[in-house]
């Protein structure tokens, strides 16, 4: 039995109302960032909006939002090229799901995207197993 009267249990699964359930989630305001590839030393590369870049410890790292892992991408020859052009395949690219307040450490690059490369980026199916 639930202690909150807002929560209801039927057969041993809570619900509550929505606005409940989203009361909690950060109201994500994209305004003024940049969607960007970010490349990082040993954690791979990245599409997303970049909140915010700082040094610590003379490391450069960056929080972003919307992230998503290009863990492999085709029909684009360099990260300048998917930057500018986005993905020519995007049926064979391999993009999981996005994640926010995702920090970034030793990030060697932060590349700009078109609105041309962001849509392309945005129209791969997301890659799971």
């Amino acid at each position: 039995m639930s202690k909150n009267k807002d929560i209801i249990v039927l057969n041993g699964v809570e619900y509550m109302p929505l606005s409940m359930a989203t009361q909690n989630a950060k109201a994500l305001d994209l305004k003024g960032m940049a969607y960007c590839i970010v490349r990082t030393y040993s954690a791979g590369v990245f599409a997303a909006y970049v909140e915010k870049e700082w040094t610590e410890n003379f490391v450069k790292c960056a929080l972003l939002q919307k992230s998503r892992r290009l863990w492999y991408w085709d029909g684009a020859a360099s990260l300048s090229q998917l930057a500018v052009e986005g993905v020519k395949k995007p049926e064979n690219c391999k993009f999981p799901c996005e994640i926010n307040d995702h920090k970034v450490y030793n990030v060697i690059e932060v590349i700009p995207c078109t609105q041309l490369a962001q849509e392309s980026i945005n129209s791969v199916s997301i890659w799971k197993q």
